[in-house]
């Protein structure tokens, strides 16, 4: 019996964080079909997991985050087969933007093409002093194809994510920073544990409490003002179902600290 061929993507706990790795870094960590499978096998688990209350995504070595998609792979492809990659990277970004939890991409390097447009789709982004990222589809001769002008415009604006789609430049961490492209950019030497306390301080809250308000974030893009309005009072009342609101508010009454379980 062959043995099994290396996994390309590590999955670390640490309490009630996951430490989601793609883990290529002779590649730049590049996402091909296989990685593309397992990255989000591993996301949809992470999901699911109970214990689970914050992830972080980030990339093996210190040159790249996920440089991109698997150019080489792509070149192969016709129309018809594009579609089905292009569909699984968006299954793959979806499934992170969807998520009840919240996910922090901790970009060690390169983030490029499609390795941006996952970055786009977590919840926050802190970046080494090193990364560089940008949509760069266009020199290639393609398109952002896993939400790249959805996503983009919603976090940088529509000027700006016309400019950097259009123009395929690639940013300095400094620079995406003052777009407000990320949210933080730290020394390299910090960056595991500047993501790790942000994911500690969300694991630390009310688990239901951030997943309505994530759900309830994600969803009133596409609402008018009304039902918007009322999509929040919604799951704003149905945390007062929740033994953690009785929880958090009894120990705000009582003056020490919360002991969160997430029901």
């Amino acid at each position: 019996m062959s043995p099994s061929p290396p996994r390309s993507v590590k999955v670390d706990r640490m309490e009630y964080i996951l430490r989601v790795t793609v883990d290529r870094p002779e590649a730049l960590n590049v996402l091909n079909s296989e990685t593309i499978g397992e990255l989000t096998d591993a996301m949809i688990a992470a999901a699911a997991d109970p214990e689970t209350r914050a992830v972080i995504l980030t990339g093996s070595g210190d040159r790249a985050f996920i440089a991109g998609a698997d150019i080489k792979e792509m070149s192969t492809k016709g129309p018809q087969e594009a579609r089905l990659f292009a569909r699984k990277g968006h299954r793959l970004a979806r499934t992170i933007e969807e998520m009840d939890k919240p996910v922090i991409a901790a970009i060690n390097g390169l983030a490029l093409g499609g390795g941006c447009e996952l970055a786009l789709a977590c919840d926050v982004r802190i970046a080494s002093q090193t990364a560089r990222l940008g949509q760069t589809e266009v020199n290639l001769g393609i398109m952002p194809g896993w939400g790249g002008t959805v996503r983009l415009a919603r976090i940088v604006g529509e000027g700006r994510a016309r400019e950097m789609i259009f123009s395929g430049k690639i940013l300095s961490a400094e620079e995406a920073y003052r777009i407000g492209l990320v949210n933080a950019v730290v020394p390299p030497e910090q960056l595991s544990d500047a993501s790790l306390q942000l994911a500690t301080t969300m694991a630390s809250r009310a688990p239901l409490g951030v997943a309505y308000s994530k759900r309830s974030m994600n969803r009133v893009r596409s609402l008018d003002a009304e039902a918007a309005a009322e999509l929040e009072t919604d799951l704003f009342a149905l945390c007062f179902s929740t033994e953690d609101q009785r929880e958090g508010m009894g120990a705000f009454i009582e003056k020490r600290q919360p002991n969160f379980i997430g029901r």
